[in-house]
């Protein structure tokens, strides 16, 4: 017995488009149909078996590589006061985001910057009051170590002590409940926020072998990885200005009270 179908919808559909210009002007589809950059990505994928029509929501789970998000779109910036939910939602509008798990590892004081875990623990607590928000947690670590000069003087030293820093495990995190809750039937659509090429296998997974889309919200600038790009389902750029409008209010309050953005992040 077979059930037909109602006809899917293309990218121009009303449902699908954002009516303001939060995420640049409106444009066209790029060469490659993966990578789509000023328009909502794509609510329905027949090419792997699943189709979305008819006003339904395709229940959406979010993979937040926090790290790779960190550095790659909101270092630097007045924007790290980042209300993942509301990305998600902007990017994502015809979409039900039903569940976004948030990788990380809790940071260390450094001497230049010791403050730095009480402003990621209150980032946590903002978080925190996101409804159907998961943080899944890897590990942080810093060491000193000696590494070479890029360009030492003929009569200097030819290494210098420096701070190196390492997030372990967050990859394989993701990989693991990603590849978990595809198993489950927990979603119809996963997407990760990352432009980490080593998750490219558990994407092809998810894909090829479990008939799942999975899309990809790329937070850095330059040119996403073509590695991901081959696997993906989709692929959208975060930019500033889906940034900036995805901003927590500066005051915040939970079941332990009232709580304020760190001060530093402007």
């Amino acid at each position: 017995m077979f059930l037909a179908l109602p006809p899917r919808r293309g990218l121009g559909h009303p449902q699908f488009r954002l009516a303001d210009d939060i995420l640049a002007n409106d444009a066209t589809t790029e060469a490659s149909h993966l990578f789509l950059r000023g328009q909502a990505a794509r609510p329905y994928s027949c090419e792997c078996g699943l189709c979305f029509g008819g006003g339904v929501r395709p229940k959406t789970y979010a993979y937040v590589d926090g790290f790779n998000l960190y550095y790659g779109a909101v270092k630097d910036t007045s924007f790290k006061w980042l209300n993942l939910r509301r990305l998600c939602e902007l990017l994502l509008p015809g979409y039900s985001i039903d569940k976004i798990k948030y990788f990380t590892a809790r940071v260390s004081a450094r001497k230049d910057d010791p403050d730095k875990p009480t402003r990621q623990q209150i980032y946590l607590r903002a978080l925190r009051t996101l409804s159907d928000l998961e943080i899944i947690y890897g590990a942080f670590l810093s060491h000193d170590v000696m590494m070479p000069l890029a360009e030492p003087t003929p009569t200097g030293p030819r290494f210098a002590k420096v701070v190196k820093t390492e997030e372990k495990g967050s990859d394989a995190n993701i990989a693991a409940h990603l590849i978990n809750d595809a198993y489950k039937r927990a979603f119809d659509v996963a997407v990760l926020v990352t432009n980490d090429s080593g998750l490219a296998e558990p994407i092809r997974i998810v894909r090829r072998e479990l008939h799942f889309d999975v899309g990809i919200l790329n937070p850095h600038e330059q040119t996403p990885s073509q590695v991901l790009l081959k696997h993906a389902s989709f692929m959208k750029q975060i930019r500033h200005g889906v940034l900036e409008a995805s901003q927590f209010p500066t005051v915040l309050t939970d079941t332990k009270g009232t709580f304020h953005k760190p001060k530093l992040w402007g």
